[in-house]
């Protein structure tokens, strides 16, 4: 089956503090949009759509190549508006949306979400926090099949409680995506076109939302300010020289190691 891939990388990141795109900040010496664009291109995509807003040019300019579209978001209205804003670049059977401040992605992970679509089913990656606020909760009928997300903004106390939550990450029949999209309203305490309302779409139309789940949560963490920037770093790092030692190499002290690039041992 054919894919596109669709970014999200038009937000601000005004907790950055930062005049440059939060998506511009770098992990291991690349951007965080760097590293989710050679994640989508592990997977031999069609195209690769890069909703851009904030900082369009600059982001443009620093992440231009041939195999990259970028489309603008004019106004940052929410997830749902901006993958609407990509569909109609999109031709191929599937589309996968993933977010450009969550550089950690995995294309393994990618590919095992992937291979769950079919024509009765639509994919979301989730994960599962001790400490879920701030995320949308999934929500599971007696018979432990998706029924909705709910933002935390929205939840009730019970659906709080929650700690499977959604990462954003999902993929979906174009056709499919595109007509839920069109269908999206903003009737919620954001006021904005959530994405993750397109799930509660495909179980009243009879698909089955089948998941699969991030066992490290930091593979899908994302990063809204420099804290969490910094520990996606450590992370990252710390990834390279388990995988430095596994193949033969003196660490004395893991922490202390900086790698950047390939590396070949």
């Amino acid at each position: 089956m054919s894919l596109d891939v669709v970014i999200l990388a038009a937000g601000q990141g005004t907790r950055m503090r930062s005049a440059l795109p939060k998506v511009l900040h770098c992990v291991a010496g690349k951007s965080l949009l760097g590293h989710v664009i050679d994640a989508a291109r592990a997977l031999n995509p069609n195209s690769i759509q890069v909703v851009i807003g904030h900082g369009a040019d600059l982001v443009r300019q620093r992440l231009a190549a041939d195999d990259v579209n970028f489309v603008v978001q004019a106004d940052q209205l929410g997830t749902g508006h901006a993958v609407a804003q990509a569909i109609p670049a999109c031709s191929a059977d599937n589309v996968l949306v993933l977010y450009g401040d969550v550089p950690l992605i995995q294309p393994e992970t990618l590919e095992a979400l992937l291979n769950k679509i079919d024509a009765k089913s639509m994919a979301l990656l989730t994960t599962k926090l001790d400490d879920p606020s701030g995320y949308g909760r999934i929500l599971r009928n007696a018979q432990n099949q998706v029924e909705a997300i709910v933002e935390h903004k929205d939840a009730t106390d019970a659906e709080r409680a929650v700690q499977e939550v959604n990462t954003g990450i999902l993929a979906a029949r174009r056709e499919d995506m595109a007509r839920w999209l069109s269908k999206l309203s903003n009737n919620n305490a954001q006021g904005e076109y959530y994405l993750t309302d397109i799930i509660a779409m495909a179980v009243q139309e009879g698909l089955t939302v089948a998941t699969e789940t991030v066992a490290k949560a930091m593979e899908v963490q994302g990063a809204n300010d420099r804290v969490q920037l910094a520990e996606l770093e450590r992370f990252y790092q710390l990834e390279q020289a388990l995988k430095l030692m596994v193949q033969g190499v003196t660490l004395l002290d893991p922490a202390r190691i900086d790698v950047r690039g390939a590396l070949t041992v």
